[in-house]
């Protein structure tokens, strides 16, 4: 668990959809989505990514993807299904990570592409950057983060959510089905 003065955040996307001739909105999990979600469920549980607040797009892949991932985690946070989630960039999915509640130390966010990549990418601090000084040790770009179906990101940053900015973040780790 993060401590008091640092704040984790999960970026979860969604695991494999079907395209069943239903609104995007309505579309299902694919097999493979319904055996990669627990899977992750239980790494997150294994490498201690305990969230205490989970906002979810209330779309219903990802719906049935934190209902295959709940299970492994050991857990009950806090669960909002977000309208707001749904199809958003990456600044809609900031803003909501920046109005949690300070009572939460770890979140878990999940949602779609292009969003959370680009999500993930801002706020990752790029190598040789201090997340809290801005200052440089390398010229080294910042690498982009691609999250796949049901691949996860975990940041780190010091301070309070409303804080949370590009590059003011630590990516701790990260992991997709297929190295399972």
């Amino acid at each position: 668990m993060a401590s008091d003065t640092t704040r984790r955040l999960i970026l979860l996307r969604h695991a494999k959809s079907d395209w069943p001739d239903v609104p995007d909105h309505d579309r299902p999990l694919a097999k493979r989505g319904r055996r990669d979600a627990p899977r992750i469920g239980r790494w997150l549980h294994e490498h201690g990514y305990r969230p205490d607040v989970v906002v979810c797009s209330d779309a219903r892949r990802a719906r049935q993807t934190w209902d295959l991932v709940a299970p492994e985690l050991g857990g009950s946070p806090a669960v909002r299904f977000e309208p707001r989630a749904y199809a958003a960039s990456a600044m809609t999915l900031l803003y909501l990570a920046q109005e949690l509640p300070s009572r939460y130390r770890t979140a878990l966010l999940i949602g779609h592409n292009p969003g959370l990549s680009e999500l993930a990418g801002s706020l990752a601090a790029p190598p040789g950057i201090g997340p809290k000084t801005g200052t440089a040790t390398d010229n080294g770009p910042r690498p982009g983060i691609s999250l796949p179906t049901a691949a996860v990101a975990v940041l780190e940053f010091a301070g309070d959510w409303p804080s949370l900015s590009p590059a003011q973040a630590r990516l701790i780790n990260t992991i997709i089905p297929a190295d399972l």
